[in-house]
């Protein structure tokens, strides 16, 4: 089955992605059990130099594992490959096909996350229909070799004052910012190497669930 029955809304909570290029030699499978084991809700496959053949493979096995924890599944930019492993949603940036011909592909019942940097991203990806909305890169980060400058927190704010769709917060967030981040208004963040990266995942996303907890 493609999609899912009843389409799901973006919950609170950390947002994780892969990167097997930040993940200490572990593999992507690897992260995404500790990952899901301490209650991490999202997980989005963002891979950019896997041949598609070995992304499929990964993304079966993830797609399993997602619904077992009772986790959305996103994929990052591969239309057919969240099509093809029965993904929860899309996530896709400024440059990549139309959110209305992305619809048009995938259907009424997959969430479709954009990209935005600015207020008139963000109002156009409201009128084109979009699930959520990404919200940044708050701060610097060297995740994305093509990520655009640094937004801030002021982006950030706006959307939480002006605009009722969900939003994810997401670029250069680590731990010792995410107290800032929460305060602006985010309840859903996504950190990236920041978690794959740590040698204790699982003691890591405890201090950063507490984090959200606490502000």
């Amino acid at each position: 089955m493609n999609g899912i029955s009843n389409k799901r809304i973006l919950p609170a909570g950390l947002y994780a992605l892969t990167s097997e290029l930040h993940s200490q030699g572990r593999s992507n499978i690897e992260v995404a059990r500790e990952i899901l084991a301490c209650g991490v809700t999202i997980l989005q496959y963002r891979e950019k130099s896997k041949k598609i053949r070995q992304m499929y493979e990964e993304c079966q096995v993830l797609r399993t594992m997602t619904q077992q924890y009772g986790a959305l599944f996103i994929i990052n930019d591969h239309l057919d490959l969240a099509l093809a492993v029965g993904a929860d949603g899309v996530h896709i940036g400024q440059d990549d096909l139309p959110l209305s011909k992305v619809r048009e592909i995938v259907g009424p019942n997959l969430l479709i996350g954009v990209s935005t940097h600015s207020p008139d991203q963000a109002k156009a990806a409201v009128s084109g229909g979009a699930d959520y909305i990404g919200v940044g890169p708050l701060f610097a980060t060297k995740t994305k070799i093509d990520v655009c400058q640094p937004v801030g927190l002021d982006y950030l704010e706006y959307i939480v004052k002006n605009l009722t769709i969900p939003f994810v917060a997401i670029g250069g967030i680590k731990e010792n910012n995410l107290a800032e981040v929460i305060k602006a208004g985010a309840r859903t963040v996504a950190l990236v190497t920041e978690i794959v990266g740590d040698p204790d995942i699982a003691g890591k996303i405890k201090r950063l669930q507490r984090i959200m907890e606490t502000h």
